[in-house]
């Protein structure tokens, strides 16, 4: 049994949701489908998550913007005519994202993640229906039907335990289906939405309940490349990764995959392969538990910006028990997340998205660091990028830092940061936003040309 999950270009319109009941049925094993909401058309199109928020927002500044209302009702409309569906499919795609509005109105609980789950929920109808119209045998399946229970974190749910083995009795079921991704239920049976991006968390789930042969995830491009190929012409492809490299270059700006996709195929074992749906035919890139062989232990540069550094130094901190909790306890308390915190004797930073941190929050870090901890420095550095190196084994290869060191050089763009995880699966770079382009190129040069 195969898991197939599409994301929001393969569901864009009606001659992509051609190309996915082509997919479907050219593989009998294919018989559990995700997919996401409809994407992008062109580059000046909206994907109609972002109207759903949108939507959303006005409703809540008490200004329903029917505009968007119009623009999102439309777009499922057209899909079902172009592909001949029974108007019903339009009509009932139209009543739930009803439903979900007069929620918002009424400021209902759950009200915002049920509005955002609404482009996977018509994606789901459409495509299920589109099969059926094709003479495959289909039904859509609710996550709750599925069994897909999460925790109770609006916009950032979490699995549990239980939905594995409720997953795992659809394998009795003999028709194709199809499942809405990015949401779940709770225990109570409120809709939770995954985070963003969340259907790659819904295909790597249901793909672990069911435990899987292999779970195939279609995009738009052929393959994973070693670097993002708007930094780099004509990168090379990757046709092989472990779970550990993909996360780490999905955390890292490899908009590919979900950074949090890849955890519950991981724990099962199961091999995922990333597709092109416009190219189905490609090999794609396999992402598998166990190390490939391959010359180099670089298989990757992943860069991402938006990034602050919070540097706080103070004599004899590595005698101060608890410096580093109390610093990180400040963030708790006011509701910062952090991503890395490099540390010295007498310094320590913290890297945190710049979001996390607004101007008029980070007054009030700043004022807390500096009473409560009594530092010498407490400082701010916004418009940071992390650039990460990533590859299984590096440890065992000389050199890789000091090649890493010269790329830097020779961009002439000066390192402000130097992080190496424990699992030394990757290295982290900090540089200036400003000189990340010339800093991947740089690199790319070093360990893949």
């Amino acid at each position: 049994m195969k898991v197939v999950k599409f994301g929001g270009s393969s569901l864009a319109d009606a001659a992509q949701i051609e190309k996915v009941q082509n997919i479907i049925q050219e593989d009998e094993q294919r018989r559990v489908v995700i997919v996401s909401a409809p994407g992008k058309r062109n580059s000046e199109d909206d994907k109609v998550t972002d109207l759903l928020i949108a939507l959303g927002s006005s409703i809540q500044a008490g200004e329903t913007d029917r505009d968007i209302y119009k623009k999102i009702i439309s777009r499922f409309r057209v899909m079902t005519e172009e592909l001949g569906l029974p108007l019903s499919v339009a009509e009932k795609v139209k009543d739930t994202i009803d439903e979900a509005v007069e929620m918002v109105k009424d400021d209902s609980s759950h009200a915002l993640d049920a509005l955002k789950a609404c482009g996977e929920d018509g994606s789901a109808r459409i495509v299920s229906a589109y099969l059926q119209e094709c003479g495959l045998q289909a039904s859509y399946v609710n996550p709750k039907e599925a069994g897909i229970v999460v925790r109770d974190q609006p916009g950032g749910a979490l699995v549990l335990e239980e939905s594995f083995d409720q997953l795992y009795s659809l394998r009795s079921r003999n028709e194709i289906l199809v499942i809405p991704g990015f949401f779940g239920f709770t225990p109570e049976g409120e809709l939770v939405t995954f985070s963003r991006g969340g259907s790659d968390i819904t295909g790597s789930i249901v793909a672990a309940g069911l435990k899987a042969n292999l779970y195939e995830n279609f995009t738009d491009v052929d393959s994973v490349f070693c670097v993002n190929p708007m930094d780099v012409d004509q990168p090379k492809e990757l046709t092989s990764l472990t779970y550990r490299e993909m996360r780490e270059l999905s955390y890292a700006g490899f908009s590919v995959f979900h950074d949090e996709a890849l955890i519950p195929a991981f724990k099962e074992k199961i091999p995922v392969c990333i597709k092109n749906t416009n190219n189905p035919s490609a090999p794609g890139t396999m992402i598998v538990s166990d190390l490939p062989e391959r010359e180099s232990h670089v298989v990757g540069i992943a860069s991402d910006k938006g990034f602050l550094n919070l540097y706080v130094s103070k004599y004899f901190m590595n005698r101060e028990i608890g410096f580093g909790r109390r610093l990180l306890q400040i963030l708790e308390d006011e509701g910062v997340s952090f991503e890395h915190a490099p540390s010295g004797i007498d310094d320590m930073s913290v890297v945190i998205r710049e979001h996390h941190l607004p101007p008029e929050k980070e007054e009030v870090v700043v004022n807390r660091i500096k009473t409560e901890l009594q530092v010498d420095t407490v400082m701010i550095e916004r418009e940071m990028a992390l650039i990460m190196i990533v590859g299984e084994g590096m440890n065992q290869t000389i050199g890789i830092a000091s090649r890493a060191a010269a790329a830097f050089r020779e961009a002439e763009v000066n390192i402000e940061m130097i992080n190496q995880g424990s699992s030394e699966v990757s290295m982290m770079f900090g540089v200036k936003s400003s000189g990340l382009g010339k800093a991947v190129k740089s690199l790319y040069r070093t360990f893949f040309e």
